[in-house]
């Protein structure tokens, strides 16, 4: 049987068997605080903090932090024999690189739709795409950790209100995919902070994820 261990340790690598390319330092940690900063700063927008409804100030921070510091983080996964991981991050990465060129002006994609309602639609189709996409990373990762766990589960449930809120257009439920967002990015801040903290030799503190330990 398996237990989860009371330790704290890498939220992703988890397993007891040498981990091939571990010369390269984790790029988990990377991964993790770039989507939650991206995440964060977009989800404040969402429940339209002290009034702000455009959302489009997010665009550099999804281009290189949330999107392209995201993806390199994912293809370091690679060499590192971490498929999860791998994927996770190269994926969300993409996501975030994909919706900054939907909102940046120049691409027009936004000015296309004469409709508004249209567009709202587009954008609910595109955000449920994600919601089936992080229900399949939601599955994979039921062995990982209880944080990726919850991560991932509070991640899916944004993006299905996301999803919801624009495809019916009702703010309501839009800002409370927001909502569910800040705290999804405070706990991919607290699990990226976990792997900073275990890839040290002499953290001063350690703070745990809940890993799961293979027999």
């Amino acid at each position: 049987m398996s237990d989860v261990e009371k330790g704290h340790g890498s939220s992703i690598h988890n397993v007891a068997r040498p981990v091939p390319g571990a010369h390269i330092a984790n790029p988990g940690a990377l991964g993790l605080l770039a989507f939650a900063s991206t995440t964060f700063m977009l989800s404040f927008y969402n429940v339209q903090v002290d009034g702000i409804t455009h959302p489009n100030a997010v665009v550099g921070m999804a281009l290189f932090y949330g999107g392209l510091a995201q993806l390199l983080a994912g293809m370091w996964e690679f060499p590192r024999g971490n498929t999860f991981g791998a994927t996770a991050f190269s994926s969300y990465g993409a996501f975030w690189l994909s919706y900054a060129v939907v909102l940046w002006p120049s691409s027009g994609i936004i000015a296309a739709f004469e409709d508004p309602k249209e567009l709202d639609k587009a954008l609910g189709i595109y955000l449920f795409s994600w919601f089936i996409i992080t229900f399949i990373f939601l599955i994979v990762s039921l062995r990982k950790s209880v944080g990726f766990i919850t991560l991932l589960f509070c991640l899916d449930l944004t993006f299905l209100l996301l999803g919801a809120g624009n495809f019916v257009t009702n703010h309501n439920v839009t800002k409370a995919g927001g909502g569910v967002g800040i705290l999804t990015a405070f706990i991919a801040y607290y699990i990226g902070l976990s792997d900073m903290l275990a890839a040290e030799r002499a953290a001063v503190i350690g703070l745990p994820v809940g890993v799961f330990k293979h027999d």
